[in-house]
């Protein structure tokens, strides 16, 4: 037995090496073939020789090293670390609406009632441009449905936090989509509040002790332009009186071209109130849109105007009273001087107040006008022509009294100056 395992070692020892053996030659051809041939010889005779690529000698390299070890160390300096100004930063997600979706749909159903606006306090803003302004001047978004993600991507990241973002197809915003061209983005927002907007630096430093009163204004498009005309002006407020159009319909705000979040706006006032949003010694003045009854007023003869009494002149007897006993019809309008337009009405703060063209301007304002000293603002008109369009009357006597702002300070410095 014992001769049986001496036979039995003495066939394993042998083994060993050749395993080591076949373990250094494998390592070898390692080498070998991560090494770059000097020659290379071809079975025709040629010989290509190349070049072996410089290398720096042991004794550079490491006095290299050394003298690296000795340069003292610079400080790491650490970026400060941006806030996420991506998408992807700051970990923004979406939700995909699959058919039968009906998100969109009971929300545009409801959010287009003055009713919902009123009671939810929330408005409906369509086009990029437009949620774009709204975003600056500090509007609060709450939804918005798109149809691309680039459209979204576009928008401040800062200002998506905690609003719910769904993507829809096209089609269906189409469907929903009060433009001529829909842009595929809706947003759905809380309604601004005067005093809480971020209105732009430039239209702060124009702003003008210029006030617009609006009066029975009921046509969406010409509230709109009328806006739009009070933001360039450079008015300082306008306030919108209860039986006015309400500025944050739909129309009003496509109209309006962004004046909404130019120009601080206030809704649904009553006329008892509406000192309170103007400077103690404004004056009221009144934007006639009579013109030629007002022309004949002016006149001791109406004829010299071509005035005569027609439909125009109907709605002015909403503030007569006849006598019971007598018969005879008592006027009791305010008593308002008329001017042109073009006089000067802006020696102290003013507020224009301009009245729907159906119904005109009503009895409070002419009351307000009288009690505060103001006018009632003439715009010439041909014979014969109906009066202006409330928008471009607006227009006419905001961009007027610029003008005459203008002029009174250019000569208060040309005053101050020769002093």
């Amino acid at each position: 037995m014992a001769l049986l395992v001496k036979n039995v070692c003495s066939s394993v020892r042998p083994w060993l090496p050749v395993a080591q053996t076949w373990d250094l030659n494998a390592r070898r051809w390692v080498r070998a073939l991560r090494r770059s041939p000097l020659k290379v010889v071809f079975p025709s005779g040629e010989v290509v020789e190349r070049k072996r690529s410089p290398r720096k000698q042991p004794r550079e390299a490491a006095s290299e090293a050394h003298a690296q070890g000795q340069r003292p160390k610079q400080p790491l300096q650490m970026s400060p670390s941006p806030s996420p100004s991506t998408w992807e930063e700051a970990g923004l997600r979406y939700d995909k609406a699959f058919p039968g979706d009906r998100r969109l749909s009971s929300v545009m159903t409801i959010v287009k009632s003055r009713s919902f606006r009123d009671k939810q306090g929330k408005i409906l803003l369509e086009g990029r441009r437009l949620i774009a302004d709204a975003l600056k001047a500090g509007a609060v978004p709450k939804v918005f449905f798109f149809s691309r993600l680039e459209y979204i991507k576009e928008l401040p990241v800062d200002k998506l936090k905690g609003v719910s973002l769904i993507k829809v197809k096209f089609e269906d915003i189409k469907d929903w989509s009060d433009l001529v061209a829909p842009q595929g983005i809706i947003g759905i927002f809380a309604k601004p509040d005067h005093v809480k907007m971020t209105y732009p630096e430039t239209q702060l430093q124009h702003f003008l002790p210029l006030f617009l009163i609006c009066d029975n204004l009921r046509d969406p498009g010409n509230l709109g332009t009328i806006l739009r005309s009070a933001a360039g002006a450079g008015c300082s407020k306008v306030l919108l009186t209860k039986g006015c159009v309400d500025a944050w319909e739909p129309k009003v705000l496509r109209a309006g071209m962004g004046a909404h979040f130019q120009v601080p706006i206030i809704n649904n006032l009553e006329w008892e109130t509406v000192p309170n949003y103007l400077p103690p010694d404004t004056r009221v003045h009144v934007a006639d849109n009579c013109g030629l009854y007002a022309q004949a007023q002016m006149s001791t003869k109406a004829s010299d105007y071509g005035w005569v009494c027609d439909r125009r002149f109907l709605k002015f007897h909403k503030f007569q009273e006849e006598d019971i006993e007598t018969g005879d019809s008592k006027d009791w309008l305010p008593e308002i001087e008329v001017q042109s337009y073009d006089l000067d009405w802006t020696e102290a703060p003013a507020a224009v107040v301009i009245g729907g063209e159906t119904h005109g301007v009503s009895l409070e304002s002419l009351q307000l006008a009288e009690s505060t000293g103001g006018k009632r603002l003439l715009i010439p008109v041909v014979p014969g022509v109906d009066s202006l369009n409330s928008a471009m009357a607006a227009s006419i006597l905001l961009f007027e009294g610029k003008r005459q702002l203008r002029l009174r300070v250019e000569h208060l410095n040309r005053d101050r100056t020769y002093h």
